[in-house]
């Protein structure tokens, strides 16, 4: 052997064992790392779904349906100029008295627009979006009901369907009339709904003025 390769052979196979440990090392770390679940890898990996979100809270719409009673109803709408009943399913609010939830249900009923399939078969409505109803006021007959509008005042089929819808309700019917007044100090009158009401709306007949008690 040469002398340079004996002075010079043994710091060459040090340093290689150096190299050596401090990479078994650094592997060592690795390996650690990827037990402790440390990802080395730059490359996307599934871990799985994302743990599901719960809204640990009742709809809005089934806590309203607990305060509502679905009932059905009949309500008179137009066609071919005479009125024809038609169902409806509703929600009452229990909160208001019955006859004048019952009332403005109905009411309300009169005045949406007919479905599209009502629409086609020819069914309309007269009845204003901005008529409303309320309670009798005190000294009025019982079953009193009272319109923001002088029921008199009203177009004649408005009157008919609104008179009709309400006697086919037993709540809103006193002795076998509707009972209507309007805003002003005027007496309130009794409607009769007949058959030839259906078929004439435009004649709808009256008590004339009750006697207040």
């Amino acid at each position: 052997m040469r002398r340079s390769d004996r002075a010079y052979g043994a710091p060459r196979t040090g340093r290689a064992r150096r190299t050596g440990r401090v990479l078994a090392a650094v592997l060592a770390g690795v390996a650690l790392a990827a037990g402790c679940g440390i990802r080395s890898t730059s490359v996307p990996v599934d871990a799985g779904a994302a743990p599901s979100r719960v809204p640990c809270r009742t709809p809005a719409h089934d806590v309203t349906a607990q305060a509502l009673e679905e009932i059905e109803v009949q309500v008179y709408l137009v066609c071919a100029s005479q009125l024809v009943i038609v169902n409806r399913s509703v929600r009452l609010d229990a909160a208001e008295p019955d006859r004048i939830r019952v009332a403005r249900v109905l009411l309300d009923e009169l005045q949406k627009e007919p479905e599209a399939d009502e629409r086609q078969a020819g069914f309309s409505t007269d009845v204003p979006a901005g008529l409303r109803v309320s309670a009798g006021r005190g000294g009025d007959p019982a079953g009193t009901l009272r319109l923001n509008e002088q029921p008199e005042d009203l177009p004649a089929e408005t009157l008919a369907q609104l008179v009709c819808s309400y006697a086919d309700s037993e709540t809103l019917v006193t002795g076998g009339t509707v009972v209507l007044g309007g805003p002003g100090n005027y007496p309130p009158r009794g409607y009769l709904c007949t058959s030839e009401t259906k078929t004439r709306p435009g004649d709808v007949p009256t008590l004339g003025a009750l006697e207040l008690p």
